[in-house]
């Protein structure tokens, strides 16, 4: 039977830059028409992500210095407004944030066949340009919920070729739990060459391994055949391990002392802040480290003679390749990987559900579900 559309829709819309006040919840917000080559999803859950926050916050502005939670309520008192989007490029208001989208195709605009109506799809998160689609440099991408409208609504219009049917017997919310944060966590074990049934079983250090990309890196690390060592709290090591961590080291403990020196071949880091120094000198020589957050802070002190006479690698990671997004789909369908489902939340509870997120104290993702 198809689906009644209506003129309005439920929608949270991020106002400025600041704390939770600048989440509008409204219920007159018009719903989106989907342009040539794009499809109109019926949101079903969105999952929610550290760059929600850094992003309502400002946190990605040079004028801030400080870890994410120090904002992440009230916002900051003086902020650059023009540098304060990932991309440096001053974010238009008011957008429609949520970058996980789990939810049903209802209609088609041109040039999409109209047999892809009733799909359950996912959208990536972290999209070609469509100025410069066949760029692969970061400043040519775009995500939805901050350049585009996301999927913290009722509704939402996506590039058809950027929206994936999945077949699975997930829920909804499980679903949605995986475009952003396993896509980061699956992109960044692809640059580090953390190779599938490597002869030699590489050691990899993952920190923050509680969270939604944590828990992914860790699931994705496993798969691939490495030892993960990850660091959590101490409240969260037994869900850590159910997750396949062969070691799981509390956050609040000396690394070194632990691990010793020149013992991991890969670090895996959304952590950054004081203790980043720590984390070089584990690497053995030729050793690499990615880094694809810095939520206890994004200054660190950098030895240089560690970088160059240790041989190490350190990278960045945020463009995606389209592949990466297309096997995370393989990898559901097959099973290879399970969502960690922590909570859900009503969409008009946007502002406790990520007060909790902030807070830290689960492991893996939290979800809204808009009105039905």
């Amino acid at each position: 039977m198809p689906h009644t559309i209506p003129q309005n829709m439920t929608a949270v819309l991020l106002t400025g830059h600041g704390g939770f006040e600048t989440l509008d919840y409204r219920n007159d917000v018009s719903v989106p028409q989907p342009k040539d080559n794009e499809v109109l999803i019926r949101v079903a859950a969105a999952g929610i992500n550290n760059t929600d926050i850094n992003t309502r916050i400002g946190w990605y502005s040079k004028t801030v210095t400080s870890a994410t939670q120090s904002g992440g309520s009230e916002g900051y008192d003086a902020l650059d407004n023009d540098d304060a989007s990932w991309s440096g490029i001053p974010l238009q208001f008011p957008r429609i944030q949520g970058a996980d989208i789990c939810g049903h195709i209802v209609a088609v605009g041109g040039g999409v066949n109209s047999a892809r109506m009733g799909e359950r799809v996912l959208v990536r998160s972290m999209m070609a340009n469509p100025d410069n689609p066949d760029s692969d440099q970061t400043m040519n991408c775009i995500t939805i919920g901050s350049e585009r409208d996301g999927g913290f609504a009722q509704y939402v219009a996506a590039p058809a070729h950027e929206t994936f049917a999945v077949l699975s017997s997930w829920s909804d919310a499980e679903l949605a739990s995986i475009p952003c944060a396993y896509s980061t966590a699956e992109n960044i074990l692809h640059r580090l060459n953390l190779i599938e049934l490597n002869p030699v079983q590489e050691r990899v250090l993952i920190t923050g391994a509680s969270g939604g990309v944590g828990s992914a890196a860790v699931q994705l690390a496993k798969r691939r055949g490495a030892y993960v060592i990850a660091v959590a709290s101490s409240t969260k090591h037994a869900a850590v391990l159910g997750l396949g961590a062969d070691e799981v080291i509390d956050r609040n403990d000396d690394l070194i002392r632990k691990l010793g020196e020149n013992t991991i071949d890969v670090v895996v880091d959304v952590v950054a802040g004081p203790k980043w120094p720590n984390y070089l000198k584990l690497l053995k020589v030729g050793g690499r480290y990615g880094t694809v957050g810095a939520i206890a802070g994004p200054l660190v002190e950098l030895d240089v003679r560690t970088l160059y006479l240790k041989d190490l690698t350190l990278m960045g990671s945020t463009f995606q390749d389209r592949a990466v997004f297309e096997n995370l789909i393989t990898y559901i369908e097959n099973d290879d990987i399970k969502p960690v489902l922590a909570k859900t939340y009503p969409l008009k509870d946007i502002a406790a559900a990520q007060q909790d997120f902030l807070d830290k104290k689960f492991t893996g993702k939290l979800v809204l579900i808009p009105p039905r």
